[in-house]
């Protein structure tokens, strides 16, 4: 299986390092040569410097024929824009894209982005956590 993760922070590094662990062929991207130290010193994969947005940065990555992308950069719009990009021009089967807002992220959603928000995340593990420590101490 191939797959390209646009966006090279802390949540990309870890999601291609996982994948390239797993076996698959994993290119990453980012506009930032030195993310490339996130991936760590192992790092087999594919690596290429530019925007995500940038059909030649793309076309450079493989996107024609990967079977995944996860879309994790700094910014919910450019998320966005570049998932588009993937889905509709390249026929890219499954592409993920993180989106901070919730709302957005819903929006999105319903209009069938595969979408993951970090902050709906939270803020369920939050209330989740704090509903169980009111009970537990409730119960004392």
């Amino acid at each position: 299986m191939k797959a390209v993760v646009i966006g090279c922070g802390r949540t990309g590094s870890e999601v291609a390092k996982q994948l390239a662990d797993q076996g698959w062929d994993v290119t990453a991207v980012d506009e930032n040569e030195d993310a490339l130290a996130r991936l760590g010193p192992s790092w087999r994969g594919g690596f290429v410097v530019g925007h995500g947005m940038d059909t030649t940065v793309l076309e450079r990555a493989g996107v024609s024929d990967v079977d995944a992308a996860v879309v994790s950069t700094d910014g919910d719009n450019t998320n966005i824009v570049i998932g588009q990009l993937l889905e509709r021009r390249y026929g890219i089967p499954t592409v993920l894209v993180r989106l901070l807002d919730p709302l957005r992220a819903a929006f999105y959603t319903d209009r069938g982005m595969r979408t993951v928000c970090p902050t709906k995340t939270a803020i369920s593990a939050f209330s989740d956590a704090l509903r169980t420590e009111a009970r537990a101490r409730k119960a004392s």
